[in-house]
């Protein structure tokens, strides 16, 4: 038995995905205790979640060992820990842009859960085949996962509601519908605020802008930037750069290129360090550079 008086963490519990080091440390000082304590199917989820805390920051390496790790402890009745497992693997394949790995193991970990009735679970796998999918396809699993959660009686699953909407709005607006786009990401804000999630009503705001945008209503659009604009002066939170960007975008519509170029530069040097634009979007990178000079 180990002599750590260190509890072990619930796994199940929420962390918040914008700052994986904090959870990283919580997970890597209950390692040992888990190690020596703990049962192999817990052990192994715990390094899964370890491993997320590296894909989030797009580190692969130390993510796909840490997978390494967890799989070699799986055993057939591990149902949980395998689903688990697939669903951390498949998320380090997609972000790193091996997508059709992602979607075989999403698959198996939706199959799965729906077979073990791990409602969360599935959500979770049907949200993330929503991802890698086409837009059409996305569209599909989407209603697929909100109708899941929408019938759940576990309030976790319900709560999946809220990332479901974003994404659906996102996959309608991938497809140039942006009007049903505008409508779900309003269910989007309606769920942010009732849960008085601030950083999601800003994100649900900040959709309902850039919608504004692609139908073509800069005004609109800039009535809630400009806005966000002032929050951000007060909390600087993570999508600074992307209303900076929103903002830009509007004022070029509008032919107010000077004001545009300010907020251009603004965003430039705030995304030219996102890790993930630089690898996948570096043309909008570049037009953010272009426009500020």
């Amino acid at each position: 038995m180990s002599n750590s008086n260190t509890p072990l963490p619930d796994l199940e519990a929420p962390w918040d995905k914008r700052n994986p080091k904090i959870s990283r440390s919580a997970f890597l000082e209950a390692l040992p205790g888990a190690k020596s304590e703990a049962p192999k199917e817990y052990l192994a989820i715990l390094l899964t979640q370890l491993a997320r805390t590296y894909s989030l920051e797009y580190d692969f390496p130390p993510a796909h060992q840490y997978l390494d790790e967890a799989e070699s402890l799986l055993e057939k009745n591990m149902a949980l820990g395998k689903i688990r497992y697939w669903l951390e693997r498949g998320r380090t394949y997609n972000v790193s842009n091996e997508k059709e790995k992602a979607k075989a193991l999403f698959l198996k970990a939706f199959d799965l859960a729906l077979e073990k009735n791990y409602e969360y679970y599935a959500v979770d796998a049907a949200h993330m085949m929503g991802i890698v999918e086409p837009p059409e396809q996305q569209i599909q699993w989407s209603k697929r996962a909100m109708a899941i959660a929408e019938q759940s009686e576990e309030q976790r699953t319900r709560d999946w509601l809220g990332p479901l909407y974003n994404n659906t709005g996102w996959s309608y607006h991938d497809t140039g519908d942006y009007k049903n786009a505008f409508k779900i990401f309003e269910k989007s804000l309606s769920f942010r605020t009732e849960k008085q999630d601030l950083a999601g009503i800003s994100i649900a705001r900040w959709c309902l802008g850039r919608t504004h945008r692609s139908l073509g209503e800069p005004d609109k659009a800039l009535e809630i930037h400009f806005i966000l604009e002032k929050e951000i002066q007060k909390t600087a939170p993570f999508y600074e750069g992307y209303v900076y960007e929103e903002i830009a975008e509007c004022l070029f519509l509008k032919q107010e290129t000077d004001r545009a170029k300010i907020y251009f530069k603004k965003a430039h040097k705030i995304l030219k360090e996102n890790k993930w634009l630089k690898e996948n979007e570096h043309e909008r990178l570049d037009r953010l550079k272009k426009l500020s000079i």
